[in-house]
């Protein structure tokens, strides 16, 4: 006498609760290939953000030779034994420090612009790059632009040019804010730029999936319709 067969179930009458539960798949850190996604995708923002703010951190040096080039000298002259402003009423230290912050300001717009052209997508890290490089960018055409100006040692230099000889004060910025210009024209200029033309995200809620009733293939067969 044998035992009567039960016939297994067959896998189509399974519930959708138990078909979701096997379709379900390991997310999150201990998923294979979770972590790995994850480190990529930050592989892909941080390296372009250090690219940028080297490469931007490096056109400070054609900022100080412009600035050397195009800023307006300050006359100094000396009698012998102090010197003095040739021109106590000019303004050429205020074109000194007004150069600087114009220029800074093109090269503000100019890298906002180029760095949004090649990067569209954007993100916290690039802006980041973005603004340390051009603060860098101008800290080093300060540097550079005085080094590169006249002799910075004025009573030497007083000295070698003789009494009553006019010769250049080195360059000087007097207006430390001015520094400032650089970043805060790439940052409004690349932020401006991603808000209208940059990518949009997608819509933070899906669209409405309307389930139906139960089909015949979730009843035993004995049950289904039309039986």
């Amino acid at each position: 006498m044998t035992a009567p067969h039960t016939p297994s179930q067959p896998p189509h009458d399974r519930t959708p609760h138990e078909s979701w539960q096997t379709a379900a798949q390991p997310s999150g850190p201990t998923s294979p290939h979770g972590s790995g996604e994850a480190g990529a995708g930050i592989k892909d923002e941080v390296l372009p953000a250090v690219v940028t703010m080297v490469v931007v951190a490096v056109c400070g040096v054609l900022l100080a030779l412009l600035w050397t080039w195009l800023a307006p000298r300050v006359p100094l002259v000396s009698d012998g034994k102090a010197v003095y402003l040739k021109d106590t009423e000019g303004e050429q230290a205020m074109g000194v420090d007004g150069t600087f912050t114009l220029l800074s300001l093109g090269f503000g717009l100019l890298s906002g612009a180029v760095v949004f052209l090649l990067r569209r997508r954007g993100g916290i890290p690039l802006v980041v790059g973005l603004a340390l490089g051009s603060l860098f960018g101008a800290l080093i055409a300060w540097k550079a632009g005085v080094w590169l100006g006249p002799e910075k040692d004025v009573v030497a230099h007083a000295k070698s040019v003789g009494k009553g000889v006019v010769f250049d004060a080195p360059l000087e910025l007097k207006a430390k804010g001015t520094l400032l210009a650089w970043p805060v024209a790439a940052l409004a200029v690349h932020l401006g730029l991603t808000g209208l033309f940059g990518p949009r995200d997608p819509e933070p809620y899906p669209a409405p999936v309307s389930y139906g009733g139960p089909q015949d293939d979730d009843y035993p067969e004995g049950l289904r319709s039309g039986s």
